[in-house]
């Protein structure tokens, strides 16, 4: 099927859900936005205590931010026997898949959820004829490094104190 570009990206639609480990993936609609936004101040309130106030406070988004931040962004949720569980945005930018927003409910973690929103995603920028997908994520999470490698990701840099005064590492997968 040949990707139709809108103004919100490439029109390219997802194969229907698939199940692995309990775990269906598929696209995230504006009616769920109020779950998503819960599922990311869960992730919030469980991170909060060792970040830092601004990056807390940019998990904490409103149904209202969050639908604004979804202009040319697709998302892919994961569910649980029916409950949402985990998240991840693609971004076509600069004719790469930059992945944003990576969040895995902190009760459903080591279930498989985030190899299931990336291997949607990986699909998602190959079915939009996207060559590279990149990904950034805070050098203080030490099984990010192992769940990328696993999915063919390399570890292309480290930013020092980039966001947030974190260290932020750099993945990238060429397709």
């Amino acid at each position: 099927m040949a990707a139709e570009h809108t103004d919100r990206g490439p029109d390219v639609r997802a194969p229907p859900p698939e199940k692995k480990n309990g775990v269906s993936v598929d696209r995230l609609t504006h009616a769920e936005v109020p779950a998503i936004c819960g599922l990311f101040k869960r992730v919030g309130d469980a991170e909060a205590p060792a970040l830092p106030a601004e990056l807390a406070k940019a998990w904490q988004r409103s149904p209202l931010e969050f639908t604004s931040r979804m202009e040319g962004i697709t998302y892919f949720v994961a569910r649980r026997d029916g409950r949402l569980v985990g998240a991840v945005g693609c971004e076509s930018r600069h004719g790469t898949c930059h992945l944003l927003d990576l969040a895995v409910d902190p009760d459903a973690r080591h279930g498989g959820v985030a190899t299931a929103l990336l291997t949607a995603a990986l699909e998602w920028a190959k079915r939009t004829n996207l060559p590279t997908v990149w990904a950034d994520a805070l050098a203080r999470y030490p099984a990010v490094p192992g769940l990328f490698k696993k999915l063919a990701f390399v570890e292309a840099g480290l930013l020092h104190r980039h966001q947030w005064g974190e260290d932020v590492r750099l993945f990238e997968r060429v397709l």
